[in-house]
């Protein structure tokens, strides 16, 4: 990172920070290990990052960092992005399954749900290795922000989606005087995301006909057009 502080390499380490955490945070006093650890390890990393970075409490972080560690704790600033604090992770106690859990009672079935929610954590590891080189720090650090607070579904149709369908839109588009802030961006599913922006008629009914036949959905497909100054789609205009 000294030698080239860029955003794919700020996030290859705070990728593999958290996956230390993750790994770890089931053993009994994690926490005083990794104390340590970032004890020993503060000195190397401020002075080999002094030329790139600033050790300092984080000011408005992003929300996923702010819901996954302790603002008390100094980290590296570098170019907007904060290092994930290496001590900064607590033990996370396995639990057995509750006896609440049950197909045949209405709160059972809640509390199953809730248990089986998608694991939003491990699709940001996903998408914190993916290579975007050309994307700047802020747009990379914010897409994961913007994952984790719509705990991962598509901003159009609600549906959940892995990594792997994930694209990050600019609701303004950054010709048109967009940025790279969070509240600029949008998750969407990379087929909708192609929908927003296609503008030949044919590749459109292929990819509506994929798509579940809401009109709301499309309302909003066609408002995100307008903003980025495509024509709308006509639904008469697509009938055979």
């Amino acid at each position: 990172m000294k030698a080239s502080p860029s955003a794919e390499n700020i996030h290859r380490y705070n990728s593999f920070v958290l996956g230390l955490h993750h790994y770890f945070n089931r053993a009994t006093h994690v926490n005083l290990v990794f104390s340590r650890l970032a004890y020993d390890l503060k000195p190397f990393l401020v002075n080999r990052l002094r030329p790139v970075g600033k050790l300092e409490h984080p000011f408005k972080p992003p929300p996923f960092y702010r819901k996954t560690f302790s603002l008390g704790t100094k980290t590296i600033n570098i170019n907007g992005t904060y290092l994930f604090p290496i001590g900064n992770v607590k033990t996370f106690h396995t639990m057995n399954f509750s006896p609440k859990l049950s197909l045949y009672t209405k709160t059972g079935r809640e509390q199953m749900y809730k248990s089986l929610r998608p694991d939003i954590q491990k699709e940001i590891g996903h998408l914190m290795k993916s290579s975007l080189p050309k994307r700047s720090i802020e747009y990379l650090d914010n897409r994961i922000s913007r994952y984790s607070m719509k705990m991962g579904r598509c901003e159009i149709t609600g549906e959940y989606l892995h990594a792997s369908d994930v694209h990050c839109h600019h609701y303004v588009p950054k010709n048109l005087g967009g940025s790279d802030q969070f509240q600029n961006l949008r998750i969407l599913h990379k087929d909708i995301h192609r929908l927003i922006h296609m503008k030949d008629i044919e590749k459109i009914k292929i990819y509506l006909k994929q798509l579940p036949q809401n009109r709301l959905i499309l309302d909003r497909i066609n408002q995100y057009r307008k903003v980025c100054g495509v024509e709308g789609i006509v639904a008469s205009s697509l009938e055979e």
